[in-house]
């Protein structure tokens, strides 16, 4: 296992649990894995985070399969916030990388239950609609788990500051 670096900024650093609650509210990130020749190769996909995990949908062919297959190390990036302040020459930003390991899930029962909650996340109350979708579509998707290794968060030091100043106020 490899020994992950620390964050620099700690100061800026999220905890697990901020990490998390970004990871639940956010709807898409980008997916880095070793692509030909060695090039990272960067997708953009929308995703759940649950038990832990990641859970992608993809098509059963591609670049992004053919990455999976040949090497599962792999990191997700989602950005929360990235407001540009120009007259500041800064964004404010909050970020989540998770590295870890990806695979394609074999088996049946847990294919079927990535679909229902990537259906859920993205079409809440409309089961009998989420139902038709993945018997329409079962045979034409792969369904992915990324399993979390490490994770950090960083966030603009501004948004750090304004946080300390408000858990601080007397109330």
């Amino acid at each position: 296992m490899i020994n992950f670096r620390a964050m620099r900024r700690r100061r800026q650093e999220l905890s697990a649990a901020e990490c998390e609650k970004i990871l639940h509210s956010a709807t898409s990130g980008v997916l880095a894995l070793i692509g030909d020749g060695g090039y990272p190769y960067a997708v953009p996909l929308s995703y759940v985070f649950a038990q832990g995990a990641l859970y992608f949908h993809s098509a059963v062919q591609g670049h992004k399969v053919d990455a999976i297959k040949a090497d599962d190390r792999c990191s997700f990036c989602v950005i929360e916030k990235d407001d540009v302040k120009p007259a500041e020459f800064t964004t404010y930003f909050r970020s989540v990388i998770a590295f870890g390991r990806i695979s394609i899930i074999s088996d049946p029962d847990e294919m079927l239950q990535a679909l229902k909650l990537l259906g859920r996340r993205y079409a809440p109350g409309d089961e009998t609609g989420l139902k038709r979708e993945i018997e329409h579509s079962l045979n034409r998707v792969l369904t992915l788990k990324l399993r979390i290794e490490h994770m950090t968060g960083k966030e603009a030091i501004e948004l750090r500051v304004a946080h300390s100043k408000t858990d601080s106020a007397p109330t």
